[in-house]
């Protein structure tokens, strides 16, 4: 294991939740649909919990949250630019939808990275030993369904309502939520019964 580089995957993770936090913030002000205001308004709560678990691993394992590193800034510049897209559509698209489309996609690419930083985080905490392990284990286990869910809901929200765009009929909320989904499997199954809905 290479702790220098378990120590700039939490400075990423925390870089992420930070981003995540401003880009529910965002989206929010794009959201139309009723259902999905509500369910991003929940995953913003929730994000700043996951900032906050992020920060007490980091002071269980002695890492300085305010230290820069250069994987950090290009997080925090993936997470400036896409809340500056979501702004620009804000501003720029001809109806509300379109922003609210282009906000999906943004959180959909934000939950993409904060899906991957706790993966493996759980990685680290399955082959590390002592502390390090249970303070992991103890943060990936308190956060894992809610990771899941943001992503794959958002995925299934997103094209949903790109479907609904295009002059398709859409099924909203998706089905991914309907069906409360938490696993990739589920997200693909949910996927492929959308049709049985319509």
């Amino acid at each position: 294991m290479k702790d220098e580089q378990v120590t700039e995957l939490l400075y990423q993770a925390l870089e992420t939740e930070m981003g995540g936090v401003k880009i529910y913030e965002t989206a929010l002000k794009c959201a139309v649909n009723p259902d999905l205001k509500k369910e991003w308004e929940e995953y913003h709560e929730q994000t700043e919990n996951h900032l906050q678990i992020v920060l007490d691993v980091m002071e269980k394992l002695g890492i300085d949250p305010e230290k820069e590193t250069p994987g950090r800034e290009v997080v925090r510049l993936i997470g400036e630019s896409l809340v500056e897209a979501m702004e620009t559509a804000l501003q720029n698209a001809p109806q509300r939808e379109a922003a609210e489309l282009v906000a999906c996609e943004c959180v959909v690419l934000a939950e993409t990275k904060d899906h991957l930083n706790w993966e493996l985080i759980h990685e680290v905490a399955e082959k590390t030993k002592g502390p390090a392990r249970e303070a992991l284990k103890e943060a990936y286990e308190e956060v894992e369904e809610q990771e899941d869910e943001h992503l794959y809901h958002t995925t299934g929200w997103g094209r949903e309502l790109w479907i609904q765009a295009l002059g398709m009929p859409a099924v909203l909320p998706p089905p991914e939520e309907q069906k409360e989904v938490k696993t990739a499997i589920g997200a693909a199954r949910a996927k492929m019964a959308r049709k049985e809905q319509m």
